[in-house]
């Protein structure tokens, strides 16, 4: 069995901060002006007040990359029946290496369950595994478009539109800010997405008609920054560098997207994310310089 990474709880975050010598101010953010922040577009929010706490073009609409694959993910979880046994096809296989889109390395013929793969795609941000979920509970991937259009209606995302299952193909799945926080909102609702989101890694043992699998997050603000607990991060050129993120210190949680942070996939929305959070908590963690997300091939669009 896949080794389980512990839940983080409001006292385990309070810990982990006064270990790394972090300096509590203010539960709020105080009358300091925001930080330099480089994001083109986003947003802050406290969930539980609905208050936006900072904020940047955000109710402008633009391409979002790989966050799409939260949405596919929305829809399966909705869906249930995660015990689906889905068979890997060539088909997916040679549709990240024609795209040279990340990936989870998946091989043709291979049979995991739906929750594997959901793994597969949260973590690595694998368009392989988004591909597959799409085919089987569309069925098809058009149909499977429609469903995420139709559920990003329920949520009342009004500015945006989902053309493609992994946000990789043109024309671009596009949405805004303020959109963005319903979908986390909505996927951190579900537990499965919960977890999935949360975790650095994870391991799924080879069995009879499937390979082991090993994937690590490419959200690296969770080994960055005490209290942070998702959500998806997402670059591609046109896009540009995206990271969707939650974190919780001394029971208060915030939830933010910053999109555009950078044109190359360099990690510098994960210093975005931790400026606003520090900020907004009041509080001194750290800040690592910017640092790739670990996508396979390093390069590859849609992380």
């Amino acid at each position: 069995m896949p080794r389980r990474r512990p839940l983080l709880t409001a006292a385990l975050v309070t810990a982990l901060l006064t270990t790394t010598g972090v300096q509590a101010a203010a539960a709020t953010a105080g009358p300091e002006p925001p930080p330099p922040i480089s994001a083109a577009e986003g947003v802050l929010v406290n969930p539980g007040t609905g208050r936006h706490i900072w904020a940047r073009e955000q109710a402008v609409q633009r391409p979002i990359a790989s966050i799409t694959k939260l949405m596919t993910a929305l829809v399966v979880a909705r869906a249930g029946d995660l015990r689906r046994r889905i068979t890997i096809t060539q088909a997916e296989v040679n549709y990240v290496q024609s795209y040279g889109a990340s990936n989870a390395g998946l091989r043709a013929g291979d049979i995991l369950t739906a929750r594997a793969l959901l793994y597969a795609m949260l973590l690595p941000s694998g368009a392989d595994a988004a591909m597959a979920l799409a085919q089987s509970y569309g069925p098809g991937t058009p149909a499977f478009v429609r469903k995420m259009n139709a559920l990003a209606a329920k949520l009342h995302m009004t500015s945006t539109d989902f053309t493609n299952f992994d946000g990789l193909l043109d024309p671009p799945d596009v949405s805004t800010p303020t959109n963005l926080i319903k979908l986390g909102e909505a996927a951190m609702r579900q537990p499965i997405l919960r977890d999935v989101v949360s975790r650095m890694w994870y391991s799924l043992p080879a069995w009879p008609h499937r390979h082991h699998y090993y994937w690590k997050n490419t959200n690296l603000l969770l080994k960055r920054y005490p209290g942070a607990i998702g959500i998806k991060t997402g670059w591609t050129p046109e896009a540009g560098e995206c990271l969707l993120f939650e974190a919780v210190y001394r029971r208060k949680v915030l939830i933010g997207v910053v999109l555009d942070s950078s044109p190359t996939n360099s990690g510098v929305s994960f210093v975005d994310a931790a400026r606003l959070l520090n900020w907004a908590f009041g509080v001194n963690v750290p800040i690592p310089p910017p640092t790739p997300a670990p996508l396979r091939p390093r390069f590859s669009e849609g992380g």
